[in-house]
């Protein structure tokens, strides 16, 4: 029967790592030579997620759970905190934001839990303005999400665009305003680019739509139209850079109208 390990084991593990005699490679690792494992083991947690790959979930979370572990040792051996404060901070935070469960707070509903915790959320971070809400959210979310939390915290305090109509309109402005740009040669082409990004993502907002996940999906669509086209070129013996655009663009067209007709699954 294989051994059953426990937190305290992989706590040990990353000491002895880390340790007179361990691994050269973890001894001189940093919070900053690891955040793009952190970020990475993240995104492959939810890919697995996206999948229902339940087995695979299961691999990923063990390594995010790595990083975790091995920041808190980073922190531990600098005597500034170690994993069992991360584990009573987190396990205080639950308590404190969940009233209605260790307290005599009153939220039958997910969206009165969610006004709480946003109320205490501000309570617990002195947080006094929406500015200072705005300006709370992390500056490594990727950019689609963070521009969103943003607009959602904005809107709280009224905001908004009254609609998804005005908040369309508002793209249009932004293409306008980003075409002057590119044929004036202003110099201003990544801002009104930047600020057109930003408007489509408010009218994501109007239609609980994921920018993230929406940009992902439409991602993977293009890749594998685009593959439908290299494999039906090369059934031909023939090589994409050998093709003139146009006959790429029918090859493109069969693509879609096969997705759209249902006969390519992975659309």
């Amino acid at each position: 029967m294989d051994k059953r390990y426990t937190l305290e084991d992989l706590v040990e593990i990353i000491k002895r790592l880390r340790g007179e005699g361990g691994c050269p490679w973890d001894r001189v690792q940093t919070h900053a030579s690891l955040r793009e494992a952190m970020l990475e083991e993240a995104y492959e947690a939810v890919d697995a997620i996206d999948r229902k790959d339940t087995e695979n979930l299961k691999e990923e979370l063990g390594d995010v759970l790595l990083q975790v572990v091995f920041h808190a040792a980073l922190e531990e051996d600098e005597g500034s905190f170690a994993i069992e404060d991360v584990i009573a901070g987190i396990c205080k935070k639950m308590v404190y934001r969940h009233p209605h469960v260790f307290g005599d707070t009153k939220a039958d509903t997910a969206d009165e839990v969610l006004v709480n915790w946003e109320q205490l959320k501000k309570k617990e971070k002195h947080i006094t303005t929406q500015s200072q809400a705005i300006k709370e959210i992390p500056m490594a979310l990727p950019a689609l999400l963070r521009a969103r939390k943003v607009q959602k915290k904005a809107a709280e305090v009224g905001f908004d665009f009254p609609d998804a109509r005005r908040a369309m309109e508002k793209v249009r402005e932004e293409i306008n305003e980003l075409t002057e740009a590119i044929e004036g040669s202003l110099g201003t082409e990544e801002e009104e680019f930047g600020d057109f990004l930003f408007a489509v993502v408010n009218i994501s907002r109007f239609f609980k739509i994921n920018p993230e996940i929406a940009l992902t999906k439409a991602t993977k669509k293009f890749i594998n139209r685009f593959e439908y086209v290299e494999n039906s070129a090369l059934s031909e013996g023939r090589k994409l850079s050998e093709m003139t655009l146009e006959e790429m663009d029918l090859l493109w067209d069969e693509a879609k109208a096969k997705s759209l007709s249902g006969q390519n699954p992975n659309n």
